[in-house]
């Protein structure tokens, strides 16, 4: 398979962060309307707006700093359960305050001590992504307020007062935080399952079209596979971590948490059955099957849009509307076991989801069951210790981010008097990221956004010259940009660049608007050419040393998975769990696979290897929840030979993980016939692996990177 062949026919028309495509050379920069949040752009907007029009009707400008802090104190949140946002958001008020009025103070010591000082401040805040997404977020955000702190030097009096409007600020959003949240505390948990049940009617869609197609060929197979099963797979695991949060902090079951569990363990075991329906059809020759395949899928779509609207809204449905389509959809499966049993599997589930989504569906009880969590000394010092060493992808990062950051505070921080300056290292820290991927996505994302923005904000600025009106405008500007900004990261940049052009306008109405949009995009696009330029100087940790890792992972993941489904003695919960294992490390290594195609100097070999390892696991992965829901196949063979093969399924995919090549003797001959022809399947791919796991290894002798030198440790 060539990089250059990947199908795009299944994709969506711009890949997003959760729904990437079948493509994996694409960037993710699309726009998910889906993710706008009204609540969350009224809530930033009354946080800082309203201290923005309070500061220009009572002519008091230091609120200002009040305002800002409000502001960042929104972008820092990132969601979920109240017990884990509120910590978060005080921890940033408190080390903000505290970053700006001591920087400020050490603001008034020659520039090579200061410099230095910043940038080991910077490095502090972004080593802070060892404590997860929450963390990084008020890292990212640190760096930008120890970034301001260096624009004037500042005496004791005002580096007070400013960290005490600052304290305000933040403290304010806080509480808005708190009293948004608690207006809708389970509506996050609610709309990420709801979102779980919208991706398997996409995916459902899909599949109901491919039926249709008998002509369609193995690689748009592939690409409904990636494209969906990547998509259902990251919404599910989003989802668990919003509900599991939800459960921890409530401690017992409360009737919503039930319902919000058991519809997504609903969800996940409905798309294992619509995995070993593709696999099904992908492998029918008969058309009867296809025909009642297709009413399969055609009754089913229906019904899981009207759920995921029903989960969303809290809604009941109305009774018998579900059992009259599943009548439906049962009925025109009846001749093929094969496809009963996944039908009626299928529709287990539904009924599961349909019952929690009328008056009574569950009454809670007993524990939330979920695992107990590490001390908090241990939650603070583990990630630190296992990140203090060279192969951490963090630890680098952030000493990249320092150094690069010592240039761009030594070109800005001369000219104290220029008030845009700082939107140069502002830049350069904020774009930079691990991966090589994410750091050009960011620069592209950031340089779009800002032009466009700019122009925007200075049409606006250009026609209000109220000092009042101004402030009043910030509001709608607010309420826009913070709705969307899971929209799109380049949507989100704009509606930023809007506002700060709008408010600089504000605080600045010396400088003409279009000047102020013209600089903010000049230092962007500098800002970002640096961090890409450092990125590729300093330390670069090229993806497919990643990928490799990845890989390994996922074979070991379906081999625990493959010796699951066919030894016949697992529980069914063991058999899911090691599923679900099997479906993320397969989406890891697409993330790697995506990150890697967009470095300079690809390594093609390993890269083609890789999607190679990729899709065959698909389908290995897909076969064996067939073979799940296979009638008759657990009769084809004895208990005895179904062990044997399990084990040597398990040790062939080990073996392969370990890169210990040239395949393992077969336990037996596989009987012709249909009988045993999925297991048949199964073990051709297996074996076929050997060639593509080869090249992995093979290709760091073989190709010369362009561009290169020798790769640094991932």
């Amino acid at each position: 398979m060539r990089i250059a062949d990947i199908s795009r026919l299944h994709s969506p028309w711009r890949a997003t962060e959760r729904n990437p495509g079948a493509d994996l050379s694409r960037l993710p920069m699309g726009f998910d309307i889906r993710a706008i949040r009204v609540a969350e752009g009224v809530r930033a907007a009354l946080a800082c707006a309203v201290v923005i029009l309070l500061s220009e009707w009572l002519g008091k400008p230091a609120l200002i700093y009040m305002a800002m802090a409000a502001f960042f104190t929104c972008l820092c949140d990132i969601g979920g359960p109240i017990r884990t946002r509120v910590p978060a958001l005080v921890s940033f008020t408190v080390a903000g305050a505290l970053i700006w009025g001591g920087f400020g103070l050490l603001r008034n010591l020659d520039l090579p001590l200061v410099i230095p000082l910043a940038c080991l401040g910077v490095l502090c805040t972004s080593f802070v992504r060892v404590w997860g997404a929450a963390a990084t977020a008020v890292g990212n955000l640190l760096s930008v307020v120890l970034i301001l702190s260096l624009d004037q030097p500042l005496g004791l009096a005002t580096a007070g007062e400013i960290a005490g409007l600052f304290l305000l600020g933040g403290l304010w959003a806080t509480l808005l935080t708190m009293v948004v949240w608690r207006l809708h505390p389970y509506r996050p948990a609610r709309a990420a399952v709801s979102q779980v049940w919208h991706r398997l009617a996409e995916l459902t869609e899909d599949l109901r079209h491919l039926t249709g197609r008998p002509d369609a060929s193995g690689e748009d197979w592939e690409a409904h596979a990636r494209a969906h099963r990547r998509a259902v797979r990251e919404e599910i695991e989003f989802a668990r971590g919003i509900v599991m949060d939800l459960v921890g902090m409530r401690g017992r079951l409360s009737l919503r948490g039930a319902q919000a569990l058991l519809r997504l363990e609903a969800g996940e075991q409905l798309f294992g059955a619509l995995i070993a329906l593709s696999e099904l059809i992908e492998t029918a020759r008969d058309p009867e099957r296809r025909a009642a395949a297709g009413v399969l899928l055609r009754v089913l779509r229906p019904i899981l849009v009207v759920l995921s609207q029903a989960i969303l809204d809290d809604t009941a449905l109305p009774p018998g509307r579900i059992e009259r389509a599943l009548a439906t959809a049962l009925r025109a499966t009846e001749a093929d076991p094969a496809l009963r049993r996944i039908a009626t599997s299928i529709a287990e589930r539904l009924r599961v989801a349909a019952k929690l989504s009328t008056p009574g569906g569950y009454q809670p009880g007993g524990a939330s069951g979920t695992t107990p969590a590490l001390p908090w000394r241990d939650q603070m010092l583990l990630p630190v210790r296992a990140n203090l060493t060279w192969n951490s992808a963090v630890l680098r990062h952030s000493l990249r981010t320092a150094v690069i950051a010592v240039p761009a505070l030594a070109v800005t921080l001369p000219f104290s008097g220029n008030e845009f300056a700082h939107w140069l290292p502002i830049t350069v820290v904020v774009t930079l990221q691990p991966f090589y991927a994410t750091t050009w996505q960011r620069a592209l994302e950031r340089a779009g956004g800002t032009v466009l923005g700019g122009l925007l904000g200075a049409a606006l600025a250009s026609g209000v010259h109220d000092g009042l009106t101004h402030a009043a405008l910030l509001f709608p500007l607010c309420v826009l940009a913070f709705a969307g900004r899971q929209v799109s990261f380049s949507a989100w940049m704009a509606g930023v660049t809007t506002i700060v052009v709008v408010l600089t306008e504000l605080l600045h109405p010396t400088h003409s608007s279009w000047e102020v949009a013209g600089l903010r995009a000049l230092f962007t696009l500098a800002g970002g050419l640096m961090a890409v330029t450092g990125w590729l100087l300093l330390w670069p940790s090229w993806e497919p040393d990643r990928m490799r890792r990845e890989v390994r992972a996922a074979l070991a993941a379906h081999a625990d998975y493959a010796r699951a489904v066919l030894a016949g003695t697992q529980p069914d919960s063991r058999i899911e769990a090691s599923r679900r294992a099997a479906g993320v490390s397969t989406n890891n290594l697409e993330s790697s696979l995506s990150r890697a195609m967009q470095e300079p100097g690809q390594d093609r070999a390993r890269i083609e290897a890789g999607l190679v390892v990729d899709a065959t696991l698909r389908r290995i992965a897909g076969r064996l929840a067939a073979l799940r829901h296979d009638p008759g196949l657990r009769d084809a063979l004895d208990d005895a030979s179904w062990q044997a093969w399990a084990e040597w399924l398990h040790a062939s995919l080990a073996a392969l993980a370990e890169a210990r090549l040239g395949p393992l003797p077969r336990p037996a001959a596989i009987a012709e016939g249909p009988a045993l022809e999925p297991l048949a399947r199964i073990v051709r791919q297996v074996e076929l692996l050997q060639g593509p796991i080869g090249r992995l290894q093979q290709a760091p002798e073989t190709e010369t990177r362009i561009g290169r030198g020798a790769p640094a440790q991932p």
